[in-house]
């Protein structure tokens, strides 16, 4: 009856296909983690790999191509700044690195979070009402 949260295939969305598909406005504060976390620039291809470790994926990789384009409005917004690193050898890479006020807004971001998940927990608990069902105590997550 729970479905999971990190669908693991097409097929598991079937039933409810919004399930887990997009939670697009979450992108910005795990960008912003990473950046955080990181001591030096990353560069775009290992923001995307790294985001697929985070809890908003879990485990799947996000499209690249909505996390570059994320990153180029968290640029617009001065959330973030870029530069090319361009070695002798091999390809140039636009390294990226969060900014003081990228900073404040992930701070932000914390405050939001919590609101969203008390939402949440207020919407989880009338759904469960609305099909006369017992809310569980602890969500079944993973497939």
């Amino acid at each position: 009856m729970w479905h999971s949260c990190n669908p693991k295939s097409d097929d598991d969305l079937k039933e409810c296909a919004e399930l887990g598909k997009s939670l697009n406005r979450l992108s910005q504060p795990t960008i912003l983690t990473l950046l955080a976390k990181s001591e030096e620039p990353l560069h775009g291809y290992i923001i995307v790999q790294l985001a697929a470790q985070s809890p908003m994926f879990g485990g799947k990789k996000p499209d690249a191509t909505g996390i570059y384009r994320a990153l180029k409005r968290m640029e617009e917004n001065e959330l973030v700044t870029s530069k090319w690193d361009t070695p002798e050898e091999g390809s140039a890479k636009r390294m990226f690195s969060l900014t003081d006020k990228g900073r404040r807004c992930l701070r932000r971001w914390i405050d939001a979070l919590a609101c969203y998940e008390l939402t949440l927990e207020e919407l989880r608990a009338d759904a469960a009402s609305a099909l006369d069902i017992d809310l569980p105590d602890t969500p079944r997550c993973a497939g």
